[in-house]
């Protein structure tokens, strides 16, 4: 019988595979719910962290948290509906850690609980925007510079309802959709630059975003329809995330990776 490696020889590991250290790490939307929590999780793995969003006070407020906490992060103005906002929140973040970014987490987006009959053109826009062209418009800035260094890890974040329909959600479903397939073609444009695409498929997670489907009454039928008959906490996350940001997933590129209770096998 072959003797096991030593148990804290497998943590020292594992922690070396999963570690972010000496990563610069760009995370939009990080002024709450998943992007904050993303935030504070690759700070706590040893990366150097920019927080991005809109709201800036609440960027600075999480930046200085974790800076009290022993660790390095930054907050930058971002609109991912503005592209005159997005080379300069960039340059920010590499001028804050004297390093080029080298992990995204694109991850701002909005949500719309409506019956599409009663959707307006403006409505669309809005969500389109934000969540598909908004991604697409910082990828194609991370891209630009870590196809530079010739490394780097976009992840993108889209959702459950982008591959199962679900009612209410036309133009939100769509926008998600379309940045699961963005991210394929941007993993077979860049894998020669060594630079890895993968998005993540959150289901229902406790955030506040998901108080939109609270306030719409449909948290009742979701949980029903999710084999583990609950919402996700937002914790349950961290495994995918740092898989597909760190070494661990170094092979990893074109993937779209859920975490979501089982809700997409049975979502009919």
């Amino acid at each position: 019988m072959t003797a096991s490696a030593p148990a804290p020889a497998f943590a020292a590991e594992a922690g070396r595979l999963f570690s972010l250290s000496g990563r610069t790490a760009f995370v939009s939307g990080a002024s709450s719910g998943i992007g904050l929590h993303v935030a504070r999780l690759f700070a706590r793995a040893g990366a150097a962290v920019a927080l991005a969003a809109r709201r800036a006070d609440r960027v600075e407020a999480a930046a200085a948290a974790l800076r009290a906490q022993g660790h390095r992060a930054c907050a930058v103005a971002l609109d991912v509906t503005r592209t005159d906002t997005i080379a300069p929140a960039f340059d920010a973040a590499e001028q804050a850690f004297g390093a080029p970014v080298d992990l995204l987490f694109n991850n701002a987006g909005i949500t719309l609980v409506r019956r599409f009959v009663d959707q307006t053109d403006d409505d669309i826009d809005r969500v389109f925007d934000t969540n598909t062209k908004g991604a697409m418009r910082v990828a194609r800035e991370a891209a630009r510079r870590m196809s530079k260094i010739r490394r780097g890890s976009i992840i993108n974040v889209a959702s459950t309802t982008a591959l199962r329909a679900g009612g209410f959600m036309a133009a939100y479903s769509a926008s998600k959709a379309a940045v699961v397939q963005f991210g394929a073609v941007l993993a077979l444009e860049l894998a020669g630059r060594g630079i890895r695409v993968n998005t993540l498929v959150p289901g229902n997670i406790a955030t506040e975003m998901q108080d939109a489907f609270v306030h719409a009454g449909f948290t009742e039928e979701m949980v029903r329809r999710t084999p583990q008959r609950r919402i996700g906490d937002v914790d349950e996350l961290d495994g995918a995330v740092l898989l597909l940001a760190s070494d661990a997933g170094r092979y990893m590129t074109g993937a779209v990776l859920t975490v979501d209770g089982g809700q997409t096998l049975a979502w009919m």
